[in-house]
């Protein structure tokens, strides 16, 4: 087996070129991969086209990647908590694809399992099936890319026949992820709800490159805990368990 395990973050991202297609993990700031999100905005690449639930926020995240103009195109689930994000969409810089968040789950999945499409009733009605939904504006305001037509197809489930859109699934070349554990395999663990796209995104990658907490060596992990095989990552550079991790909103109750 080999040993997964490189020295730093910028070895990790080192090959990824301007232009490069990614998916990143992460949802809102939690279980983001910071460092390598930092060492992919030092290596100064552009035109990157990224797959997230979200864009981070202004000063973190691929908020930073975005505040930067390296970023060419975003799919995502959620576009709030960025003011940069909202600007450059309604001025034309930013495409975005716009995706149901179930639907963007299970397209990253679908790419890393190798199944090319697959049928959803969510969006079926809307502009996500029908079309005419805005990916880029001119800088006038006018709609310069919309997304396309889908296939709409009726199914009978339980009796009953109902319609369902066709959604085709989402591989790209490169995935960025956070963990808490790895073995040297690249077997990962995630911590709680930090888990979220991580898995998914990192499946969607050709190559995937892991920033995590702490490594240990090969069959100290007990294989009931792995959330994601090392089949699906390539590169894992440790971080450390005192990494910065930020709370997107701070909410605590009143004292009684």
């Amino acid at each position: 087996m080999i040993d997964k395990v490189v020295g730093s973050a910028a070895e990790a991202v080192a090959d990824i070129p301007s232009g490069a297609s990614l998916a990143v993990g992460g949802f809102g700031l939690c279980g983001i991969p910071m460092v390598l999100i930092n060492a992919l905005l030092e290596s100064g690449v552009d035109e990157l086209s990224v797959v997230s639930n979200n864009c981070g926020v202004d000063d973190w995240g691929l908020g930073v990647l975005l505040a930067a103009h390296r970023i060419r195109k975003m799919t995502s689930s959620y576009v709030g908590e960025n003011k940069e994000f909202e600007r450059q969409f309604l001025s034309g810089e930013l495409e975005l694809e716009l995706t149901p968040q179930g639907t963007l789950a299970e397209k990253l999945r679908a790419g890393g399992s190798g199944i090319a499409a697959f049928f959803t009733q969510t969006g079926v009605g809307t502009q996500v099936a029908e079309g005419g939904l805005p990916r880029r504006y001119h800088q006038d305001g006018s709609v310069a890319v919309a997304s396309p037509v889908k296939p709409v197809q009726s199914f009978t489930v339980n009796g009953v026949e109902k319609e369902f859109v066709l959604e085709e699934a989402i591989t790209t070349d490169f995935s960025l992820v956070h963990a808490k554990l790895a073995d040297r395999h690249g077997n990962l663990v995630f911590h709680e709800s930090a888990r979220n796209f991580s898995p998914l995104a990192a499946m969607a990658g050709r190559v995937c490159a892991a920033q995590v907490e702490q490594v240990v060596d090969a069959g100290a992990i007990d294989p009931d805990m792995v959330h994601l095989p090392g089949i699906y990552v390539d590169r894992v550079v440790v971080v450390g368990p005192d990494v910065e991790k930020r709370v997107e909103r701070r909410t605590v109750r009143k004292e009684a």
